[in-house]
């Protein structure tokens, strides 16, 4: 009898991971997984290191009192810092964005907080759904490494950060503003000249060759 009840609860939480994805710390998933993402990270093992401290520094400055009522998510990408959420009036958002600002490394902060209403459990999981769609169009793309653009969704707006070429860039905003459900995307992009890139990638892959975008087919 104990079989069926392990079988359920595991698939209560396959079904219930898109949801808790933002709540999870970075380091619940797989050892594994996390290494694949990281050695193909634009960004330095360090900046990678920077940008997860980064977030977490940002949710223990945010003043006692305007922690309650207000929705606050801090996203930093090569130590650019992307605030999302809800507060209640313009100066909650100022002083989350001043305080946050201070935080050692960061380079650039982006405060996106609405002053309004807090939205629901059922909206931000739409957003969850949206980011999930996003990054799978990427990937289905076949143009663009879904590695080198984080995707933020919040009330339906999507957000894209990363380290990319023009043409990168052009794909990423055109996959994004095309998805079923985004109602506008913000483009954060750093884009650099092709040269960048490929420098860039010689020194996070080293002497390793990327694997090609779809494997060879040879006819004997």
């Amino acid at each position: 009898m104990q079989k069926p009840r392990l079988t359920l609860a595991a698939a209560a939480l396959i079904l219930a991971l898109p949801m808790l994805q933002g709540c999870l710390p970075a380091m619940v998933v797989g050892g594994a997984a996390a290494g694949v993402l990281s050695a193909n990270d634009r960004r330095s093992t360090g900046t990678q290191a920077d940008d997860e401290t980064t977030e977490w520094k940002a949710g223990s400055r945010i003043p006692a009192q305007y922690k309650d009522g207000s929705h606050v998510n801090f996203t930093s990408y090569n130590r650019i810092l992307l605030i999302t959420g809800e507060v209640y009036n313009e100066e909650a958002k100022q002083a989350i964005g001043n305080a946050v600002s201070q935080i050692e490394g960061v380079r650039q902060v982006h405060n996106e907080l609405l002053v309004g209403p807090v939205t629901s459990l059922s909206s931000r999981s739409n957003d969850s759904f949206v980011d999930s769609k996003v990054k799978a169009r990427l990937v289905d793309s076949n143009q663009i490494s879904a590695n080198h653009v984080k995707v933020v969704t919040e009330r339906s707006y999507t957000y894209l950060m990363g380290i990319v070429n023009e043409r990168e860039a052009k794909v990423a905003v055109a996959v994004a503003r095309t998805t079923d459900g985004v109602r506008k995307v913000i483009n954060l992009l750093e884009v650099l000249p092709d040269d960048d890139i490929r420098r860039i990638n010689s020194n996070t892959l080293g002497s390793r060759t990327p694997p090609p975008a779809t494997a060879p087919v040879e006819t004997r």
